[in-house]
């Protein structure tokens, strides 16, 4: 008996508990984050203070890249322009467009696996390789979309060559690659119980008002999702820009983290460029705390 008593007073060994376990586990994590995440932040924030050609030492300057890019520079403003327009026209449509192809989607169907798949599939494409199939597509001469408006008589558009035009064309893109969005939407609408539309139907609920009392309210938690990722992914918008545009035509597509971008690898401007990035960080991070602000106001959670 005394045997057993102190065998039970030992317990597991320290190896096979579960806290230690989950250490082990976040190894990784505690190494990592401090070494690829936090130290290279706070350097970048040091050297927007300073003079930096990403070779010599960096000479601290102060405040003079944060008031050169506000007052002097006039692709930095332009930049800004570009990427918060560019912003209002993909985040309401790509929601709008995400969420009517998840509801068309969610219907019972024959076939409507195979329907999901396709509308996915553009999501899995590497972004590179998307670009650079598009940037066929629009090219003013013998791009297939010129070739196909000359077969209806309509003359060649400046898809990439338009100031105009160009950041629809860019766009496209983001319309194109929907796919993630509304699979997510499509998760969300699938979450939804079953009982809530039949007791709406009992009280002669039709498809509409299902929709706008029953469904849209218990999918707020994703739109509120949706619309937090799909602001900061326009507002980090690059690889458009680097690879179809090189920021033209006039500045009319150069994205801010392309101008970041040019100033740290082409301009040899690392501090300029790190000063950028964190103008960059905090506006997204003002706009994120004034989305979750409001979001008291439209979101519901079934706990509340």
């Amino acid at each position: 008996m005394e045997e057993k008593k102190s065998m039970k007073r030992k317990g597991k060994p320290f190896w096979r508990k579960e806290g230690f376990q989950a250490y082990m586990f976040m190894i990784p994590t505690l190494i990592g984050f401090p070494v690829l995440c936090a130290y290279p932040m706070l350097y970048s924030l040091y050297s927007a203070f300073c003079d930096w050609d990403g070779i010599n030492s960096p000479v601290w300057r102060g405040l003079k890249n944060f008031k050169y890019l506000l007052t002097i520079d006039p692709v930095f403003w332009k930049s800004i322009k570009v990427t918060f327009l560019f912003a209002l026209i993909n985040v309401p449509v790509t929601l709008v467009l995400g969420l009517a192809l998840a509801v068309l989607l969610n219907k019972k169907i024959p076939g409507i696996k195979l329907f999901r798949v396709i509308y996915y599939l553009p999501t899995i494409v590497p972004g590179v390789a998307a670009i650079i199939l598009w940037q066929f597509i629009f090219k003013s001469d013998v791009g297939l979309l010129n070739g196909l408006l000359g077969q209806l008589g309509i003359g060649p558009v400046g898809w990439l060559t338009s100031e105009k035009v160009v950041l629809f064309s860019l766009s496209i893109i983001k319309w194109w690659g929907v796919g993630g969005m509304m699979i997510i939407f499509l998760s969300g609408l699938q979450s939804v119980p079953a009982d809530i539309f039949e007791a709406a139907s009992l009280d002669g609920a039709t498809g509409w008002a299902q929709f706008k009392y029953v469904t849209l309210p218990m999918i707020t938690p994703v739109i509120f999702l949706q619309l937090i990722t799909g602001l900061i992914g326009c507002m980090q918008s690059f690889a458009e820009a680097q690879i179809m545009t090189g920021g033209g035509p006039n500045y009319s597509s150069n994205f801010i983290n392309y101008d970041i971008y040019v100033n740290a690898f082409s301009n040899q401007k690392y501090g300029r460029a790190c000063a950028e990035s964190w103008i960059l960080f905090l506006i997204i991070l003002v706009f994120t705390a004034l989305i979750f602000k409001k979001s008291e106001s439209f979101v519901y959670y079934e706990n509340d």
